[in-house]
């Protein structure tokens, strides 16, 4: 054995990794073993973008986002069916959960919040997240700000406001089926499975939301749009928001947050539009 053999076999891997990553610059000293200089920032290993859904209940966003996570290879969050599985399995969370739900209210958000936390560290979420149903109000907003900081490599680059009619909604929402298990979802008119009340994958039953009713939805839609107007003025700031026509027909809406997301897609490219558009500036790809 070399001397210089000898030497390194008594050096600790912990040392050798350390003095690799000082000579490659990951140290945080550019390489030059001395302080980081103002803004120099350590480069990270994964680059992990996130994406926010916003809407009101029956915007289609249970539709969407799994073409969403299929299409950009990234995990999908929804806060609804994370509470839901919760209320499932009958724990004091859960049953606590079911009461607000079912009286149309929002739980609260150190809740929500644990679930994301907890969500967002799944090793498929690595190379991106999509995030539906959180944040709803700008306390939420700020809160996941500070989350998002403290995982390395991750940023919010995308919310896409699924914007629809309430009138609309409420023809939505009474005829809305769902999946349990995958969170798939249905509508009696609009998107109907191809064995009434059997999942299309499975062929296991499908069911309806017990606030799926009208009175419940009035609620919701109140508490909505008083909560989340300053949560899209504050997206706005930053100039990640994009205006999504969720009026419009499933594969349109696809189509429009597709140009939003920079994804290409087996359509011709559409004429010029306002759809998708990123709110109150140019269209501008974010980036998948």
């Amino acid at each position: 054995m070399s001397p210089a053999s000898e030497a390194l076999g008594e050096v600790s891997t912990e040392e050798l990794v350390q003095e690799l990553e000082r000579r490659l610059g990951l140290d945080g000293g550019g390489g030059q073993g001395g302080a980081a200089a103002p803004g120099a920032h350590r480069p990270e290993a994964v680059q992990r973008r996130g994406v926010i859904l916003i809407g009101p209940p029956g915007s289609g966003k249970g539709t969407q986002a799994p073409l969403m996570k299929d299409k950009l290879c990234y995990c999908q969050l929804s806060t609804g069916d994370m509470l839901r599985a919760a209320v499932a399995s009958g724990s004091e969370l859960g049953r606590e959960a079911k009461k607000v739900m079912d009286a149309g209210g929002l739980v609260s958000d150190s809740v929500v919040l644990g679930l994301v936390r907890e969500n967002l560290r799944r090793p498929e979420c690595a190379k991106g997240f999509i995030l539906d149903g959180f944040p709803r109000t700008l306390q939420q907003a700020q809160m996941l700000d500070a989350l998002v900081g403290e995982e390395p490599g991750t940023s919010l680059t995308a919310v896409l406001n699924f914007a629809v009619d309430d009138e609309q909604l409420v023809k939505r929402i009474t005829g809305r089926l769902f999946h349990p298990t995958s969170g798939r979802s249905y509508h009696t008119e609009f998107n109907p499975p191809q064995q009434p009340m059997r999942d299309d994958v499975t062929g296991e039953p499908l069911v309806q939301r017990s606030d799926d009713n009208e009175e419940t939805l009035q609620k919701r839609l109140a508490a909505f749009h008083e909560s989340t107007r300053p949560v899209l003025d504050y997206y706005r700031q930053r100039g990640i928001l994009f205006q999504i026509d969720a009026g419009q027909e499933i594969d349109k809406v696809r189509q429009q947050w597709s140009r939003a997301l920079g994804v290409e897609t087996a359509e011709p490219a559409a004429a010029p539009s306002t759809h998708a558009a990123r709110d109150e500036a140019p269209v501008q790809a974010a980036n998948p």
